[in-house]
């Protein structure tokens, strides 16, 4: 055999020293009788009656069974029981044992006794030196107020842990649990999930692919397309955390809050649910949409909080707050919105744009009507101040007052009165657009009514009027504006896109490049450990391991710490559509995985003249080994296809030395 690097060295020098080692005899502690048949059985002693043996830290007892002395092994036959220690009880009707790889088999009404969970099913391995006991033909599991089931299953007696690996369900008083991959620790209460996993409630239905739940506790952890799905709200995030005790959720990164019932969307980085409070909190870009009839609503604060049930519910945004809607835009310190009496108020240095008026004032309340669910009025508190720009000119044309009441119409402003020491500076032009004066004057009140883009269309003038109508040449650029006008057209929100200050933006693209960094480092970390647990299953021979394939390595080459290598591999007669092909760096048991494309290879098939397609047998291969630890490493081939179940690996010649 050439000398190649054993890549799982360690097993195999275990695997040499566990059939060094002397192996003990199974010993028979009592019988009522004893007999000895060559013809019935050759080689094997019958026992009968109150049949007692050991092995090892092993008891068995049983009505009746044969023993081989030379072959150090028994067949046990009714009201069979193992029992190891403290830690194992195995009953059946009938179980076979061999003392030399201390290995069990026991079939017939099958019972497990551990101290924490008791498995039942009809045939059960039990392998002693990895104490590991499996089944393969359904069983079940009862542990506390958990109950398990799955066609087949494996337990690992020292972790105290049970895995599934084909469809299990475990029932529980307060949920379900179903899954194809499930890891169950009887002592804790853990479980892992893995791959498409569900556990639905009474009042809840969580989904995820990735995840961790505690039944002693009740409390869970899942990452990887989960969500949890409530009567009318789905929580969605890239890690959640959930305590149905409290029925309590949060969620970290791309934070997802669907509210079917308000129609409204809320988004952040981390996000709290509180379902018995009726009560939600999110921050870090946290924003919320709102749909209104053909438009929607969207709103960003550092923080937001929804408190309330359906009908009284509050919404509070807190700090910075800016919010855009197709035909109002704004921004505030502060947001208080009540469901109950349609309320919004805009506290803190309110700024509003409606089309291309801008309004400010101190406070500004937004009036809604619940029946019709649309805007209903507005008021503007202490300096309401109105501005736009002219619409051909250079000016702006100005409304000012102590207060503003507006009238909506189909969510559109139509109409506004302006009271108290009102000042106006209008510039007026006919149905030609041409400039006829500027009227500039003060009064009592002003009624305006507005057209369908939200644009004067008359003002009227009531009480003490005292103005005049200017021509243009005859008002100064120093008299055109009133006293307190701040014009901040730069600022308004023209876009959904832009409710989110800079701050926020940097937040949000530091966030989601961690997330994903994070995301891919998991992935290659698990690609790896799965990449070595395909290969540690094959025996390590010589250059050719496990199913054969047919392959040619074309190029191989290492320049600027870039390794590049292609070439094509199939398992012969069979497409390789469904076929893994894997490439790694290989040193002292340890894998490194290349980035691998497959490529295209007509020329494969044909030159061949094979009757079955292998076209898609190529492939391009890539890796940086700036950080790889010095040594030697060697390149091998790994093929795997989950259809078929055929597996191989090839260790080829050529190395890389670090």
């Amino acid at each position: 055999m050439k000398n190649q690097i054993i890549l799982i060295g360690f097993l195999l020098f275990n695997f040499t020293l566990a059939f060094s080692q002397k192996t003990s005899k199974i010993i028979i502690e009592h019988s009522d009788f004893a007999d000895i048949n060559e013809i019935e059985m050759p080689n094997a002693t019958l026992l009968t009656g109150n049949v007692r043996v050991s092995h090892d830290g092993v008891v068995m007892t049983c009505n009746k069974a044969y023993y081989f002395k030379d072959e150090n092994y028994i067949k046990a036959f009714g009201e069979v029981e193992m029992v190891q220690g403290d830690t194992l009880y195995l009953n059946s009707k009938y179980a076979e044992y061999n003392g030399n790889v201390k290995k069990a088999l026991a079939t017939g009404d099958v019972v497990m006794h551990s101290p924490e969970s008791t498995m039942s099913t009809d045939t059960i391995h039990f392998d002693r030196n990895s104490q590991e006991a499996y089944f393969t033909n359904y069983g079940t599991i009862i542990n506390k107020n958990n109950t398990l089931k799955s066609k087949a299953g494996k337990y690992f007696v020292k972790e105290k842990k049970y895995q599934f690996l084909t469809s299990v369900v475990l029932t529980n008083p307060e949920y379900t649990i179903k899954s194809n991959h499930l890891d169950y620790y009887t002592a804790q209460g853990d479980s892992y999930l893995k791959g498409p996993s569900t556990i639905t409630g009474k009042d809840n239905f969580i989904y995820t692919e990735n995840g961790y739940y505690n039944s002693k506790k009740n409390i869970g952890n899942f990452k990887k397309k989960s969500y949890i799905k409530y009567k009318d709200r789905l929580i969605e995030g890239d890690s959640l955390y959930y305590d149905r005790k409290k029925e309590f959720a949060s969620g970290t990164n791309n934070v997802k809050i669907t509210d079917s019932i308000n129609k409204a969307i809320i988004k952040g980085h981390y996000g709290e649910v509180y379902k018995n409070k009726d009560s939600l909190y999110i921050t870090k870009h946290a924003s919320i949409r709102y749909k209104i009839e053909n438009d929607s609503m969207f709103i960003s604060a550092k923080k937001i909080i929804v408190t309330g049930k359906t009908g009284e519910r509050i919404v509070i945004g807190q700090k910075n707050v800016r919010f855009f809607k197709t035909d109002l835009s704004g921004k505030c310190d502060s947001i208080h919105s009540d469901q109950k009496v349609a309320l919004t108020k805009l506290i803190g240095k309110p700024i509003l744009w409606n089309f291309e008026s801008q309004m400010t004032g101190d406070i500004m309340h937004l009036i809604g009507n619940n029946k019709t669910e649309k805007l209903d009025s507005l008021k503007i508190l202490n300096n309401t101040f109105i501005i736009s720009k002219d619409t051909i000119g250079t000016g702006y044309n100005q409304i000012k007052g102590l207060n503003l009441y507006g009238k909506f119409k189909e969510n559109k402003l139509y109409e506004a009165d302006v009271v108290k020491n009102t000042e106006v500076v209008y510039f007026m032009r006919n149905d030609k657009n041409e400039l006829i004066g500027i009227n500039k004057n003060v009064s009592s009140r002003i009624n305006m009514t507005m057209d369908d883009k939200s644009k004067v269309d008359t003002i009227t003038f009531f009480d003490t009027v005292d103005g005049d109508i200017y021509p243009d040449k005859d008002l100064p650029e120093n008299a055109r504006k009133l006293r307190g006008f701040v014009w901040r057209g730069d600022e308004r929100i023209k876009s959904k896109e832009e409710i989110y200050p800079p701050d926020e933006v940097e937040l949000d693209k530091k966030i989601v490049e961690d997330s994903q960094k994070e995301y891919l480092d998991s992935k290659i970390k698990q690609d790896e450990i799965q990449t070595n647990k395909d290969i540690s299953g094959i025996k390590i021979k010589d250059k050719t391991n496990g199913n054969g394939f047919a392959s040619n390595l074309e190029t191989f080459e290492n320049k600027n710490n870039v390794v590049k290598v292609s070439g094509w591999a199939y398992f012969r007669n069979q497409s390789p559509d469904q076929t893994r092909i894997i490439l790694y760096l290989i040193k002292d048991g340890v894998t490194t995985k290349l980035q691998v494309q497959k490529a295209v290879r007509p020329d494969v098939t044909s030159y061949f003249k094979l009757d079955y397609n292998v076209d898609n047998c190529g492939y391009d291969a890539t890796l940086n080994i700036k950080n790889l630890k010095k040594g030697t490493y060697k390149l091998g081939v790994f093929l795997k296809n989950d259809t078929t179940d055929k597996e191989g690996l090839l260790i080829t010649d050529k190395t890389i030395v670090k």
